[in-house]
């Protein structure tokens, strides 16, 4: 009935009319900002599918879309001055940010499912794909890894998992800042 994309619609208008508040914005500038949030959506990672990890390419909803996982080129850095200056894109690209830093807030805690007590729930395990949940990655960017390694607490339950990235980098990462994307293949 279309409750995945209506739950998605729904994020995004919430992190919308929280980023605008009270502002008033033109036509086109709404386009802009919309046409920015579009990209960032439709970048996200749906599944993993390759079996290498050096293999940087995830299936996003851009793949069904537009034919390649990246339609538009990154964002550059812009600071909260930009909002003020003549040129409106630059507010756009300002708006842009704080929506993908509010969305990601919401977007991502709704990835790491939380059934404490209720449902015995798989640990990670090594070979595992994941996103990182990283608050101060750019625009649009979902930095994803593969668990090289597990860390058990004292209980037996994982609680913090050494990573590798597609760039090489590794890194000793919570479980609470992981979103597990692909099983790893047995």
């Amino acid at each position: 009935m279309g409750g995945v994309w209506e739950r998605l619609v729904g994020s995004v208008k919430r992190a919308l009319r929280v980023v605008l508040g009270s502002q008033c914005v033109t036509e086109d500038l709404l386009q802009t900002v919309l046409s920015e949030i579009e990209y960032t959506i439709n970048s996200r990672p749906l599944t993993y599918v390759s079996a290498d990890i050096n293999d940087p390419d995830p299936l996003t909803p851009n793949h069904f879309l537009v034919g390649q996982p990246e339609a538009a080129l990154p964002p550059g850095v812009f600071s909260d001055k930009d909002a003020f200056g003549r040129k409106r894109w630059r507010h756009a690209q300002v708006l842009s940010d704080h929506f993908w830093r509010r969305w990601q807030s919401e977007y991502l805690p709704s990835l790491m499912e939380r059934k404490k007590w209720l449902l015995e729930t798989r640990d990670l395990q090594v070979g595992d794909i994941v996103l990182i949940a990283d608050e101060a990655s750019p625009r649009g960017f979902w930095p994803l890894a593969r668990v090289t390694e597990v860390f058990p607490s004292a209980d037996g339950r994982v609680r913090s998992v050494q990573v590798r990235t597609t760039g090489g980098s590794s890194y000793r990462r919570p479980v609470s800042k992981i979103c597990f994307i692909e099983q790893c293949p047995n």
